[in-house]
């Protein structure tokens, strides 16, 4: 008996500064950067809305998505003729293939079929996405890799 209680006074101390109940058991400061699960979700969330505002040209919540330094470029293109959110395009559907690490933050494949008249077509982009102090934002949108779309080149309507 006298051992059984030995052995339960030699664990408990060890138990409760874990909790944080004795000693000074505060963990290491971790570094100002975020677990890639985070980052990943981040990112997926940001592209996601943004995929989300084409779909319904919605160009206030696309715009609210991007990280500052490109909220003038955007005003001015993305109603234009190329423009992601041009009155002639039609997405029909956009999907995020792939999230990864890059060497300016996350990019995110995604695969975009957008019709225009009787032309449809279906484009890889990426995105790149970054943490801007305690938020997340897209920092640039680029083409993807052409062998990535199932049908990059335009076809006729049926």
């Amino acid at each position: 008996r006298l051992a059984g209680v030995a052995a339960a006074l030699a664990v408990l101390p060890p138990a409760l500064a874990g909790c944080g109940l004795v000693g000074d058991a505060e963990e290491p400061a971790k570094p100002d950067q975020a677990p890639a699960e985070e980052a990943s979700a981040k990112s997926r969330e940001r592209v996601q809305a943004y995929l989300d505002a084409m779909v319904a040209k919605d160009v206030a919540a696309g715009r609210s998505q991007l990280c500052a330094p490109l909220h003038e470029a955007f005003d001015g293109a993305a109603t234009g003729p190329n423009g992601d959110f041009a009155d002639h395009f039609e997405v029909s559907q956009a999907a995020i293939t792939d999230i990864r690490p890059g060497p300016r933050g996350q990019e995110v494949d995604v695969s975009v079929s957008v019709a225009a008249g009787t032309r449809k077509a279906t484009r890889s982009l990426v995105f790149t996405v970054t943490r801007d102090g305690a938020d997340w934002c897209i920092a640039g949108e680029a083409p993807g890799d052409p062998s990535a779309a199932p049908s990059a080149a335009p076809t006729p309507a049926s």
